[in-house]
């Protein structure tokens, strides 16, 4: 038993972000030709009902040993929030996103605690931090 992530794929990060509820676009940046010219192997994004968007990259396959698992994986990747058209960050009082607008190496544990966040954020919140100072 290793004690490495589980590995991410576009279709199941696509899913993660469809089951909660989000509009989601992906597409897969290289194939399975080693010279392939991407820097990425997918991208995912999903638009939750509340306006909120998260942008998730997988910038590159890591390979294991044949006894470790088949091919490539993706064990991480970048998250980015977005707000109203722009990179943001959270309000305060969030694991995520503060103090930056991205948050990189993200496992998949990682990930479905910044998806169930996001999803269930009201985007009130910005405006009364705005307000109070806080943001």
């Amino acid at each position: 038993m290793t004690d490495q992530s589980k590995p991410m794929t576009e279709m199941s990060v696509k899913q993660l972000l469809l089951d909660a509820g989000a509009k989601v676009m992906s597409r897969g940046g290289r194939t399975e030709n080693y010279g392939a010219p991407r820097e990425f192997s997918f991208e995912v994004k999903g638009l939750f009902p509340n306006g909120l968007m998260l942008h998730i990259v997988a910038r590159q396959y890591d390979y294991r040993d044949p006894w470790e698992a088949v091919g490539r994986v993706n064990e991480m990747v970048d998250v980015t929030l977005i707000r109203e058209g722009k990179f943001s960050e959270l309000p305060k009082g969030y694991s995520w996103f503060q103090g930056r607008d991205e948050e990189t190496r993200v496992d998949e544990d990682g990930l479905c605690e910044i998806v169930a966040c996001i999803k269930n954020l009201n985007p009130k919140l910005f405006r009364l931090q705005n307000l109070t100072g806080d943001m």
